[in-house]
């Protein structure tokens, strides 16, 4: 909502000096969010001018200019060249001296063009940015104007003031008129109110008579229980001259609103919404035929409206129609049938009430958005339209000449607002805050409601205007509001004792620190996948089972809940692979959606009302939704290490994976197991699936090849995903640690020679378990094929460490706990020593 502020001290005393800060300041006080400041741009001087002659002179590029002699107000004419020709000696026009400034900006000097030194320039209303027309200069006699060479143009069009923008909340549809931001303003600074609707210049024409046109409201047979209109005013005035111009005072108005000036009796219509909330409709009066009728649309039947659109119209759509048939949109646009024109000369006004849902359905249905629909849906003041109607006619007798007819009509059928009972200490209850009832009661009168007193509290009517006090919890808001916001103390909520994250949380929030503390980056990927994607990372615990699939996908491509992490990590690595990021670690911590094979999903009705459902419903909705247990996934691509001197660059790969693995396993004190794996999204020689005891918990490895290059990233990408819930239900609920031992260790070296097909970890397990308790540690350290070991073999070398906890071990000692090891190995593997 843009509201003028030279408009706005029409209704409220807003301080001479005030700036738009200000302003909105003391608007956001009372709730409102600025938005923006806007102005017409037009610093001086700018001044009027009257043309004392000129002389065409064509040039070479086949353009005549205008060479004028221009009398300012000063001793000597000033020379001018001008492009346009819609002007003749003796015009009034509107002339940019040399230091103005127009809108663009466009700064105005003395230049030298077409052989000339032009001091100056003659304005068009565009270049004034008073509209969009640019017919040539603006000529002030247009506009009714004739005022004395040299006089400010500025004031003169009204270009000197400047509009402040604010959001007006859907609730609170009285805000879209100066008189609802006026009156708004009062609260906030207590300045005084003077509302335009009660305006003494307006009672005569209330007072006097306005009858014998026939008004019917046809709904006899409502849509969802909601008559159409309930109010439907109508005035007449004969014999306007429509030709006449519009007054500057209301085009600058109707401008920093945002509304372009279209013609006299139009830009009226638009300025009384503008002013009032109430949206206005005139009619040729010439050009109806009987009386109107408000229905709703027949089927197949048609309108043309003003935009000259055909539109097919639906059977909820609400009509005003006359003798002829359909002749506007109620709430929305007019009709092209009863337009009214520059041969206009007798007006019907209509002033109406209609339901904001209908409008609001009409409105976009029809894609058809409008000043008018904004108000009609938001809700309209019922009891402003016959002083909008006559706020219509005063300034059409006033700026159109005419008289005011005693042919009209007044149909009221509006329902009263209903009382609310506000209990006593409700509203400092509420909102937290010791208000008095004196200051409740106070700011409730003040904002139009009528409080009586009643027992336990007070019995409170809203305002016409305000449709959205509707319970005792809106009246609390509208103090608290009121009062002031500052008046609410910020106080942060204890939690109860006993209360916190549970352990599922505590572990949840340690692995995602964890990985982050090493280099990861979080995401949040979409839990929608494609048909293809969901069947080729599909999770190994999904069991084979399809997705499920979204019965209203806000993407057909993208239908179905995903079973893996994966497809939106790898789809996030693309989109930044492709801007520039070639090295990326990225993981997520979310739910996958895992629907057990023979079980039924989305079945059943929704529950409808505000009331909480019963334990039956809501346990038959639980049974509706699938297993969602949260995953954790990573993708690396590019360098784990980047190239720099004395390091050469590390490629990321199935090690990444692996870190991650051990990582989480870490953290969550789970002893996990990594055994060769296979899955359909992988490479088949680089997969590892990982083990809790005899549970598989995820995969780790490298993307297939050929899938990272359809997918558009590296050969090389390493991936992992784990099923969280399940490692933090397998974890060790109380980690004891382990003591540091002070006793030296003793280190040796074991090569073992074993089948190419027996996985070193099975070998490096049973190791482990014949060397017994001195041994504190044991990894792999190199897998040898090649010369000196068959074809058909592998020599695996592990680094081994023993230590006791109470002696120092002899070298006898840790070589039998060795041999132990080899034993055990020999025994499972065939496994013999290498020589």
């Amino acid at each position: 909502m843009r509201v003028p502020v030279k408009w706005l001290r029409d209704y409220v005393a807003v301080a001479p000096d005030a700036t738009a800060e200000e302003i909105l300041a003391d608007l956001v006080k009372v709730g409102f969010e600025e938005e923006d400041i806007h102005t017409f741009g037009v610093t001086g001087p700018v001044v009027v001018g009257q043309v004392l002659e000129f002389v065409p002179e064509p040039q070479s590029n086949g353009k005549t200019i205008n060479w004028c002699q221009v009398d300012v107000g000063e001793a000597e004419p000033r020379g001018i060249v001008c492009g346009a020709h819609n002007f003749v000696v003796g015009d009034k026009v509107v002339v940019s001296l040399p230091g103005a400034m127009l809108p663009g900006p466009f700064p105005i000097a003395a230049r030298k063009t077409y052989g000339h030194v032009s001091d100056g320039m003659i304005a068009s209303a565009r270049e004034l940015g008073m509209g969009e027309e640019h017919d040539g200069i603006l000529r002030l006699a247009s506009l009714g104007l004739d005022p004395a060479p040299g006089e400010d143009a500025i004031a003169l069009l009204g270009l000197d003031d400047f509009a402040v923008e604010i959001n007006v909340t859907p609730d609170r549809g009285y805000a879209f008129s100066m008189r609802g931001v006026a009156r708004e303003y009062s609260h906030s600074t207590g300045a005084t109110f003077h509302d335009p609707a009660l305006s003494p210049e307006l009672e005569p024409i209330l007072a006097a008579p306005a009858t014998g046109f026939a008004v019917t409201i046809d709904d006899t047979a409502p849509v969802r229980d909601r008559v159409g209109a309930s109010v439907f005013v109508t005035r007449v005035v004969r014999g306007v001259d429509a030709s006449r111009p519009t007054p500057p005072w209301m085009i600058s108005r109707l401008g920093l609103a945002g509304i372009r000036s279209i013609s006299l009796i139009v830009d009226i219509t638009n300025y009384v919404m503008w002013e009032l909330g109430q949206p206005i409709h005139g009619y040729d009066l010439d050009k109806l035929t009987g009386g109107i009728t408000v229905r709703r649309a027949l089927p197949g039947e048609t309108l043309v409206t003003l935009d000259d659109q055909t539109r097919k119209l639906h059977p909820e759509d609400l009509l005003i129609a006359d003798d002829s048939g359909a002749i506007g949109l109620a709430g929305v646009m007019g009709g092209a049938a009863t337009e009214i024109g520059d041969t206009t000369t007798n007006v019907l006004i209509e002033a109406a009430g209609f339901d904001p849902t209908t409008i609001a359905r009409s409105a976009r249905r029809h894609k058809l958005p409008s000043e008018a629909s904004k108000r009609f849906e938001r809700g309209v003041d019922p009891k402003v339209a016959p002083a909008a109607a006559a706020r219509v006619v005063q300034l059409l007798l006033e700026l159109a000449g005419g008289e005011l007819d005693e042919l009209g009509s007044s149909l009221d059928n509006s329902v009263a607002p209903r009382p609310i009972f506000l209990p006593d200490g409700y509203v400092a209850a509420l909102i937290g805050v010791g208000y008095t009832t004196d200051e409740v009661v106070s700011s409730l009168a003040e904002i139009g409601t009528t409080v009586d007193a009643a027992d336990g509290g007070h019995v409170v009517t809203p305002p016409t205007w305000r449709p959205d006090l509707t319970d005792k919890a809106t009246l609390a808001e509208e103090v608290a509001r009121i009062i002031g916001y500052d008046r609410i103390p910020s106080v942060l909520p204890v939690a109860p004792p006993g209360r916190g994250l549970t352990r599922s949380q505590l572990l949840r929030r340690s692995v995602a620190s964890a990985l982050a503390a090493s280099g990861l980056t979080e995401v949040l990927a979409y839990p929608f996948l494609s048909t293809k994607a969901s069947d080729r990372f599909g999770s190994p615990v999904a069991g084979g089972v399809p997705a499920i699939r979204l019965a209203n996908p806000l993407d057909s491509e993208a239908a179905v809940m995903r079973t893996s992490l994966l497809p939106g990590l790898l789809d996030i690595s693309r989109r930044n692979l492709s801007r520039g990021l070639t090295d990326l670690a990225v993981y997520e911590i979310g739910a996958v959606f895992l629907p057990v094979a023979g079980e039924t999903y989305g079945s059943g009705p929704l529950p409808f009302g505000a009331a909480r459902p019963s334990d039956e419903v809501l346990a038959q909705l639980n049974a509706g939704i699938p297993p969602q247990p949260r995953h954790i996934a990573a993708v690396f691509i590019g360098d784990t290490i980047t190239k720099q001197p004395g390091q050469l660059a590390v490629a990321s790969g199935i090690a990444d994976a692996l870190a991650v693995v051990s990582e989480v396993a870490f953290v969550l004190a789970v002893p996990v197991r990594v055994a060769t794996g296979s899955h359909q999204a992988m490479h088949p020689g680089r997969t590892a699936e990982i083990w809790v005891g005899d549970r598989s918990v995820g995969f780790a490895g490298e993307l297939l090849p050929a899938l990272a290059d359809e997918l558009d990233l590296p050969r090389v990408v390493g991936v992992v995903e784990l099923d969280l819930d399940a490692l933090i239900e397998l974890a060790t609920p109380e980690v004891t640690p382990t003591p540091i031992v002070s006793m030296p260790a003793a280190t040796q070296d074991l090569s073992l020679v074993v089948g190419v097909g027996v996985a070193a970890g099975d070998v490096l397990a049973a190791v482990r378990e014949g060397a017994g308790d001195l041994l504190e540690h044991i990894v792999l350290v190199d897998d040898y094929r090649g010369q000196g070991v068959a074809d058909d073999a592998k020599s695996l070398t592990f680094a081994l460490r023993f230590r006791a906890p109470d002696r120092t071990l002899t070298a006898d000692e840790a070589t039998a706990a060795k041999l132990a090891g080899l034993a055990l190995a020999a025994g499972r593997f065939g496994a013999t020593l290498r020589e």
